[in-house]
């Protein structure tokens, strides 16, 4: 029975293939509608993960386990194909800091000759592929200011999915922590710290929306809010509270305003009514926090240091959950629950930073470091060129977002997921795409828009492009 599910979801799969991919590019020339879904829709995926495994190693404690691909990977090859059907009318660029990540994919790569199994480097490698395709198809498709309507559109509706699939888990199942539909509630913290700091940004910062529309968005942000309460993350709740305070400064750096002060109120006011319902829960989850997990956590980045010192290039990517355990002797100083079981393992250490160094060398981690830092400055660059604006909230939202996921990547080695890998993608292209669209408005002496309709907005960037 199991084997026929399994033959099932391949056949289902390469139906998608060949008959939904023709059909989404097709339905998407001729039906603009068609075409947002399916830009909504390599947003949801990301979040709702639907994919099969080839060559599947589900049992190992890896941060990838086969040859994964999914639905996010299929409507982004629609959006993908229409990119080249339109290359005439834009151009098609390789986005500004794509060389740090092929530099990071080539050490990568060579880690491979160290590792003990190289079939799951190769797992890691396919990755970190399917992620730079869809950066690549973002950056290139993204090419008004009126798409960013649509972007925001897509985080409330997959704001509302996630939200639901929480208090699902919450009040029917009764889970003390809730994930929603990631692996792990720490996958969905820091997803939803992006979530929630770009729209407390908007909420700020958005100056054409009428009271109906910001109540709208302050339900938003609340359901996002909500999320991370649920988790019951003790360093979520922290450094989400730290992405909304830096959101909060950056807003008012760009001036004050009474919608400013009225917005900040009335987001104190509720969320200490909903820290106040989530007390009991919040205050149990600290006091009885194991002091084992410390313990462990420290443990095993005293082995990832091992590692890293030992090899140049690294264990070998993705082998961290193989080399972690005997016969080699970097976990030598973790005591075993029971030394005489031969099945124990050890995990993966917890942040990150360690992982990489110690898979794949400190070089590699210290080009990590640039690529992702890279982006963060550029988004400084671009809330620098558009103070004042009607898109400044973008990047101030992702300024104390971003900030907050690369303080707890130090904990945690979430990013590698698939889910919030493509996350991380999907902003850092779009924090291109500002560039892009700045640069295209410079060269051409025309003024970003400031707070304008959406028929002037669209009238604007026709003149602009066929100037």
């Amino acid at each position: 029975m199991t084997e026929s599910i399994s033959h099932l979801k391949y056949i289902i799969f390469f139906m998608t293939l060949f008959i939904g991919v023709p059909s989404g590019y097709f339905l998407s020339l001729k039906y603009p509608k068609i075409e947002r879904i399916i830009f909504f829709l390599m947003m949801f995926f990301t979040v709702r993960m639907e994919d099969i495994n080839f060559v599947s190693r589900e049992t190992y404690r890896l941060s990838s386990r086969g040859f994964e691909i999914g639905m996010v990977d299929i409507v982004t090859l629609i959006i993908f194909f229409l990119i080249l059907k339109r290359k005439r009318q834009y151009n098609l660029h390789t986005p500004p800091g794509a060389w740090i990540y092929f530099l990071y994919f080539g050490i990568s790569a060579i880690s491979i000759f160290n590792a003990a199994v190289p079939l799951f480097s190769f797992f890691e490698l396919w990755k970190m592929l399917r992620m730079y395709l869809y950066f690549y198809v973002v950056y290139n498709y993204v090419n008004s200011f009126e798409q960013f309507k649509d972007f925001m559109l897509g985080i409330a509706l997959v704001t509302i999915y996630i939200f639901f699939e929480v208090m699902k888990q919450k009040y029917l199942e009764g889970r003390f922590q809730s994930y929603g539909p990631f692996p792990h509630q720490n996958s969905l913290v820091m997803y939803s710290i992006i979530l929630g700091a770009l729209l407390f940004a908007y909420l700020l910062n958005k100056k054409d929306v009428s009271a109906l529309k910001l109540s709208f968005w302050v339900m938003m942000f609340a359901m996002v809010s909500v999320n991370i309460i649920a988790t019951l993350s003790r360093a979520g709740l922290v450094l989400y509270a730290m992405s909304v305070i830096a959101v909060l400064q950056l807003s008012f750096f760009s001036g004050v305003t009474s919608k400013k002060v009225i917005v900040t109120i009335i987001l104190i006011l509720v969320s200490m009514l909903m820290l106040a319902r989530a007390w009991n829960s919040i205050n149990e989850r600290f006091r009885t926090a194991p002091e084992e997990s410390a313990n462990v956590r420290r443990e095993l980045a005293e082995a990832a240091i091992k590692m890293a010192n030992d090899k140049f290039w690294g264990v070998g990517l993705n082998n961290f959950g193989i080399k972690i355990n005997p016969p080699w002797q970097y976990s030598a100083h973790i005591e075993m629950h029971n030394p005489d079981d031969e099945d124990e393992q050890n995990g993966l250490v917890e942040t990150i930073y360690l992982m990489i160094a110690a898979e794949t060398g400190w070089v590699n981690l210290g080009v990590f470091l640039i690529f992702i830092f890279y982006y963060y400055f550029l988004n400084l660059r671009n809330y620098n060129r558009y103070r004042g604006t009607d898109y400044q909230y973008f990047s101030i939202g992702l300024a104390g977002g971003l900030l907050a996921i690369y303080l707890e990547s130090t904990l945690e080695w979430v990013l590698k997921q698939t889910n919030n890998f493509y996350q991380l993608m999907l902003v850092f292209a779009m924090i291109a795409v500002m560039k892009k669209l700045e640069l295209r408005y410079r060269n051409q002496n025309v003024p970003i828009p400031k707070n304008v309709s959406t028929k002037e907005r669209i009238a604007s960037e026709r003149e602009l492009h066929h100037a």
